[in-house]
């Protein structure tokens, strides 16, 4: 490692494999110049150490300096400064790299610690490249995508989104920390790379063709519509607001009563405040009426309804509650039609199947009723589709081919993950799936203690924002060694435009500052956008086809 090029932070003087390293801090460096998730470099004598700064402390060699300190006194305080008051600070070691006569460069999990008095030193572009890689656009194996920079330097930091797509992952911060511009900056990679397809239940209407910005030069964003055209199919439950908005060629989505299963009305039994005995007799209705069920309920009388238990089984008062709470949410969701004629479900599949993405924005129906209604019934027949696909392309791989991947992207996942009813809904048999039917989940989330732990520790990639809730904090770092380091680096984030990166698409973790969702960023990903239609297999063939020609 060459030293001359690096700046010098300090020497290690103790610590341990489990509790991490204390550095003490070289005199001509100030502590007030360091911040916690710095990406540092720790030369031992044949091992390279990939750290970060957890914490920093201020130390003196002798306690009385501190019981009777010279603050009159500043030719005392500076001489002091230099030889008896100095800076702790807590390095935690990552990754390690081993020199070897062949040159090996394969990063290793940490199984050691350097010796004492190693020398520390701040990362540079060439270490950043070397472990979260780097862009190349020429190179159609290349998967990596820049989301930010380091918070003392102005070299990009690297997600392989093929990796990032694999399982489900998660995006967390409380209000105001910019989950939105999160997301949208991992789908535009997504999108550009083309390695996956996703499915984003817009709930606010962020995510389509544009987005309010707090910037006043810029107060609109782009949607993912607006920069990637034709690639991108918006679809509506509310046409009219989607009209209203500006945006071109949206599809009209409705779903029919028939449409509507049980255990959607599950989920939603405590914005309906559903007992079980009323689910109960849902399932007797059902079963006497078939797919119309609904629509056969809401046009019973109450007569009707007495007459009905008697005859079969059931009870009169827990199917009247049932009735009336059918009612309530007929009227507050306009989507809802007693028949459809077209299989809007089909059509988004299609639109999926030919490489193409889909934003589902919900205009005025965005209330939370509404919206876990559309997400789960719609997900649920998705999911349903790509079992079947999948199960016939293991049985018969030569002939049918493999579903394309799929990425759904869920706002308020709380709503849908928690622990009472994580087990019954399709999103928590996604996220236990672990890509067995190549769809997986991307949760954005302010609440992820409201998400049960189970999912949580199928999560693969996190990326957090600043949260400030105890149960939230604990909940992020479920499943994962050595959270306690990471927590004081994740509670000293800014509030905007930093989040720390910690999982599978990611060698180590990792505080960023997220890329400005600008016109620079526009530009960045359109030319990006070179291989249209090709998923990551199709890329790599036609990667390993130019080589071959070039080469022979």
């Amino acid at each position: 490692m060459n030293a001359k090029e690096r700046t010098y932070l300090g020497i290690i003087t103790q610590g341990s494999l489990s509790s991490g390293l204390d550095m003490r801090l070289d005199p001509a460096n100030s502590v007030e110049d360091l911040r916690v998730g710095r990406f540092v470099v720790v030369a031992g004598k044949r091992t390279r150490f990939f750290s970060m700064l957890t914490d920093i402390t201020l130390a003196a060699s002798n306690p009385s300096i501190l019981a009777n300190p010279p603050v009159d006194d500043d030719f005392l305080l500076s001489v002091l400064a230099e030889s008896s008051t100095y800076g702790t600070v807590k390095v935690q070691p990552m990754l390690m790299l081993e020199m070897s006569d062949a040159n090996e460069t394969e990063l290793r999990p940490v199984k050691t610690i350097p010796s004492h008095f190693s020398r520390v030193y701040e990362a540079n572009q060439a270490d950043f490249s070397l472990v979260f890689g780097e862009e190349d656009r020429n190179d159609l194996n290349n998967f990596n995508f820049a989301i930010g920079k380091p918070l003392n330097m102005d070299t990009p930091v690297c997600v392989n989104l093929e990796r990032f797509i694999e399982r489900s992952n998660g995006i967390f911060g409380k209000s105001g920390t910019g989950k939105s511009f999160l997301t949208r900056i991992f789908l535009s990679g997504i999108i550009s790379l083309d390695v996956a397809s996703v499915l984003v239940f817009d709930m606010h209407n962020e995510y389509g063709w544009q987005a309010l910005s707090e910037s006043k030069s810029a107060p609109r964003v782009k949607g993912l519509k607006q920069l990637f055209g034709s690639k991108v199919a918006v679809f509506s439950l509310d046409a009219a607001s989607s009209k209203a908005r500006g945006i071109p060629d949206a599809h009209e989505l409705f779903i029919g009563y028939d449409q509507l299963e049980i255990e959607d009305l599950d989920l939603l039994k405590n914005e309906l405040s559903l007992s079980e005995a009323t689910l109960e007799n849902a399932y007797i209705v059902k079963e006497k009426f078939g797919a119309d069920w609904i629509s056969t309920l809401l046009d019973m009388s109450g007569e009707e309804i007495e007459e009905f238990t008697t005859t079969h089984k059931g009870h009169p008062v827990a199917i009247k509650t049932l009735q009336r709470r059918l009612n309530t949410v007929i009227q507050k969701i306009s989507y809802l039609r007693p028949r459809v004629g077209h299989n809007y479900i089909d059509q988004i599949l299609r639109y999926i199947e030919s490489g193409r993405h889909v934003v589902l924005e919900f205009g005025r129906q965005n209330n939370l009723l509404s919206y876990m209604l559309a997400a789960n019934i719609i997900t649920r027949r998705i999911h349903a589709e790509y079992v079947r696909r999948s199960e016939l392309h293991t049985a018969n791989p030569e002939e049918t081919a493999a579903p394309r991947k799929l990425m759904i992207v869920l706002e308020e996942a709380h709503k849908f993950l928690a622990p009472q009813v994580a087990r019954q809904t399709i999103f928590g048999i996604i996220a236990r799936e672990m890509r067995k039917y190549a769809v997986t989940l991307l949760v954005v989330d302010q609440r992820p203690s409201g998400i049960d732990p189970e999912i949580l520790s199928q999560i693969g990639t996190r990326v957090t924002a600043l949260l400030n809730d105890e149960k939230d904090i604990d909940a992020v770092f479920t499943g994962v060694s050595g959270s306690q380091t990471l927590r004081t680096v994740l509670a000293q984030l800014d509030p905007k435009q930093q989040a720390l990166v910690l999982g599978y698409a990611v060698p180590m973790p990792v505080v960023v500052r997220t890329r400005p969702f600008d016109a620079d960023f526009y530009q960045a990903v359109a030319s990006h956008t070179n291989f249209e239609g090709l998923s990551p297999e199709g890329r790599k063939n036609k990667a390993r086809v130019a080589k071959e020609e070039l080469f022979g």
